[in-house]
């Protein structure tokens, strides 16, 4: 059993027959409540609060304490306590001071059944004056360390058998250690998310910044200027550009750049989803809404309470679709599909779309009032062939992007690939550009990417409508100018070190340099 019977006594010491087994079904039945009273909540004050609520009911316990021990000041505080004053539960012990010190510091049960004989008793907790109590306190372990006490007061008692009190709060005192380290588990997991998500949040914020958007041509001094003018309002935003120019990456920026960037940012693909789900989804359903709807389910609008709501390719809306998302635009409101509940939402829209919307109202396929409610304020992304002065940085940022990621040494980009990549006319706007960067990274395996690394859609006159055909001895002289020119700059314009580059003589290469009409001059002093 548990105990060595029940917490007997009396002036003789007799014990009624029987009076053994009943005890220890008592302590047994209290015992089965402290577990579920440890169990019942997330709430350590208030679960411990429950223990000491049951020791009151069932064991005459008069006033009652849970303390811990703080790891990191290694001061002792009151957790939890019963028939204490608020003063007193505001008391703190050093380890080795007053019982309730001496307890956490050795480990050992003490009892003092005479509190008023009782020298080093601490009245930290300012108990009234009253009746003679008695008072025992044990250890609370966990992992053979200490982190705390229980303690209680009784009545006093000529007789009374302390030994089978202090057996009975050792057992309650272990299932309060099992609680704290299951609670300081879950702290310390609910701490690492924590952190983790302020952590993730700080970095998108970093990485979607809108000074993190490159380029520098006219066209994108306009759009960061728009940005900035409508980054930490309200307003609904609507996005324009053709496929592939960032749209996506400008709304990332709106939302980390205003107030609800702690909150979040939920993208919808209105062209991704069948028209039979854009509804749901959008607006969520309750339980029996369609077949197959066992359930609530919260849609993207719910779920970016507080937050932003990216739809991409709104123009790919249908009807019915169209006329609910106005009504959450002038409404400010919404009900799931198969409810009748009305769900206020605080959500900023940012929508984006590479349709004419205009013609789309022209020929009825888009609504009127709803492209007025979404074209408040318009950001317009130019494609990047009107952008010609940014493939330069756009390139040399991939290039830093994929390196890392692939694990290569590339450098730098050759003169004459730099060339083909502005001569190009970049239907797929920057979303083809990193992808042709990524292609040639992954195929170089020096320390230079040359334009016959590029796509064979840039390196083709067809393609890219900007070359004309040559000769096989007008495309090796060309190869050949490539590679001359690129030791020579790596060699900072030093002949006989571009030559040993190259795998030559310097003869040869002087050869060369005459033959190309190469000045190998213009490459002194340069940064390779």
């Amino acid at each position: 059993m548990y105990c060595r019977g029940p917490w007997r006594q009396g002036t003789t010491g007799r014990v009624k027959p029987g009076s053994e087994a009943q005890g220890e079904i008592r302590q047994l039945s209290t015992l089965l409540e402290i577990s579920r009273a440890l169990s019942s909540t997330p709430d350590l004050k208030q679960s411990l609060l429950r223990v000491l609520e049951k020791l009151e009911a069932h064991h005459q316990v008069l006033r009652s304490a849970v303390t811990l021990l703080n790891p990191d000041s290694k001061e002792i505080f009151v957790e939890a306590a019963l028939g204490i004053t608020t003063e007193g539960q505001r008391a703190r012990y050093r380890m080795g001071e007053g019982i309730t010190g001496r307890v956490v510091q050795s480990g050992q049960p003490i009892v003092v059944p005479m509190v008023s004989r009782e020298p080093l008793f601490l009245n930290k907790q300012r108990r009234q004056p009253g009746p003679e109590l008695s008072f025992v306190c044990v250890p609370i372990v966990l992992g053979k360390k200490p982190a705390g006490a229980l303690a209680i007061d009784l009545a006093f008692a000529k007789v009374r058998d302390f030994e089978s009190v202090k057996s009975f709060l050792g057992v309650v005192a272990s299932m309060i250690a099992q609680a704290l380290k299951l609670h300081r588990i879950l702290e310390d997991e609910r701490q690492r998310l924590f952190d983790e998500n302020t952590q993730l949040k700080s970095k998108l914020k970093q990485r979607y910044d809108f000074s993190n958007i490159i380029g520098t041509s006219r066209p994108m001094e306009q759009a960061y200027q728009q940005i900035e003018q409508v980054a930490r309002t309200t307003t609904t935003v609507l996005i324009r550009g053709e496929s592939g120019t960032g749209k996506e990456l400008i709304a990332h920026a709106l939302h980390y750049s205003s107030p609800r960037a702690q909150k979040a940012l939920i993208k919808v693909s209105c062209a991704a989803l069948p028209e039979t789900l854009i509804e749901s989804e959008l607006f969520g359903y309750e339980a029996g809404a369609f077949t197959g709807a066992t359930g609530r389910k919260k849609g993207r609008f719910e779920l970016a309470e507080g937050g932003t709501l990216f739809l991409d390719e709104i123009g790919e809306l249908n009807p019915a679709t169209q006329v609910k998302l106005l009504r959450v635009l002038q409404e400010r409101e919404m009900e799931r599909l198969g409810g009748t509940e009305t769900i206020k939402l605080n959500v900023r829209l940012i929508a984006a779309t590479h349709r004419d919307l205009e013609a789309a109202v022209a020929e009825g396929s888009f609504r009127k009032d709803l492209y007025y409610r979404l074209n408040v304020f318009s950001i317009f992304v130019p494609p990047l062939r009107e952008r010609l002065p940014d493939v330069v940085l756009l390139a040399d940022h991939f290039l830093l992007k994929f390196a890392r990621q692939h694990g290569k040494s590339i450098k730098r980009i050759s003169t004459p690939a730099i060339d083909m990549l502005m001569s190009y006319h970049w239907p797929g706007n920057v979303r083809e550009l990193e992808n042709a960067v990524e292609r040639a990274v992954l195929i170089c395996e020096g320390q230079v990417l040359h334009s016959h690394h590029l796509p064979p859609t840039l390196q083709t006159a067809e393609a890219s409508g900007t070359a004309l055909g040559h000769s096989l001895d007008e495309a090796v002289a060309r190869l050949e100018t490539d590679l001359v020119q690129d030791a020579l700059k790596s060699a900072k314009g030093n002949v006989a070190r571009a030559a040993r580059l190259l795998g030559i003589t310097e003869r040869v290469l002087g050869y060369k340099i005459r033959k190309l009409r190469i000045d190998a001059r213009r490459f002194k002093g340069s940064v390779s």
